[in-house]
């Protein structure tokens, strides 16, 4: 669903040490980089002057078991974390929902969730709080075809439109529900480079703003073609091929 997610926090170490705390549960060991910390397609990075920190996000953590639910919440709530939701189901997402929640040193919302059916990612899913659920879904509805994910559908509520990956394995929702999340990245896979120069060309010719040209990007690795647009809500998104 996601090549990446990257999110910008005010203190490295002290978030660095949250997703450390609950992400062991789920047998994710970080990677440390000098600009930021990856666990799988999920990574933090500090804020600076041009990326401020990540507000109102909420990601989704796939777990294999419900005791890994369990496991999470118990050990991030004993750390001194903030409890967002206490182990449970939740039906009104779907039948076989079971999740916990905990905010993590920024205030995002961040989750274990399992569900009947395997999952093969790290992130289970985003929502992205929105400005205006509307345009958010025109946003994301234009570059799907793209991406790798539906064109999008609206629930019972009229305020939240969910994306869900052409495989299953994944979804994103934009839900319109208080001030929007800001300063998230997303970073959907490419086949190749064409489809970087599909998505980027779609995207400006709806109208989109341009946050960067496909082209190389040695500086993340040799054979690295993304293209930046960004959304109606400024967000950065991101398609990139790998090339490797």
């Amino acid at each position: 669903m996601f090549d990446h997610v990257t999110i910008r926090v005010a203190d490295r170490a002290a978030s660095e040490r949250f997703y450390e705390t609950v992400l062991d549960v789920l047998g994710l060991e970080p990677r440390r980089g000098p600009s930021f910390t990856e666990w799988d397609e999920f990574s933090v990075a500090p804020a600076d002057a041009d990326h401020p920190p990540t507000e109102r996000l909420h990601i989704g953590f796939y777990a294999s078991a419900r005791e890994l639910v369990d496991e999470f919440w118990r050990v991030g709530t004993s750390a001194g974390y903030r409890d967002d939701g206490p182990p449970g189901p939740r039906p009104q997402y779907s039948a076989d929902y079971y999740g916990a929640f905990l905010l993590d040193p920024d205030g995002s919302s961040a989750e274990a969730v399992t569900h009947e059916r395997p999952r093969t990612g790290t992130i289970d899913h985003l929502w992205i709080r929105v400005a205006d659920v509307d345009a958010a879904t025109r946003f994301y509805g234009t570059i799907a075809p793209h991406a790798g994910y539906t064109s999008g559908r609206r629930l019972v509520d009229p305020d939240r439109t969910i994306f869900e990956s052409v495989d299953g394995d994944g979804s994103f929702s934009v839900v319109c529900d208080g001030a929007p999340t800001r300063n998230v990245h997303l970073a959907f896979p490419a086949a190749d480079n064409a489809a970087v120069d599909a998505f980027h060309a779609t995207a400006l010719a709806a109208g989109y703003r341009d946050n960067g040209p496909p082209g190389e990007r040695p500086q993340y690795h040799r054979g690295y073609y993304g293209a930046f647009a960004l959304d109606p809500d400024g967000n950065n998104v991101e398609m990139v091929c790998h090339n490797r």
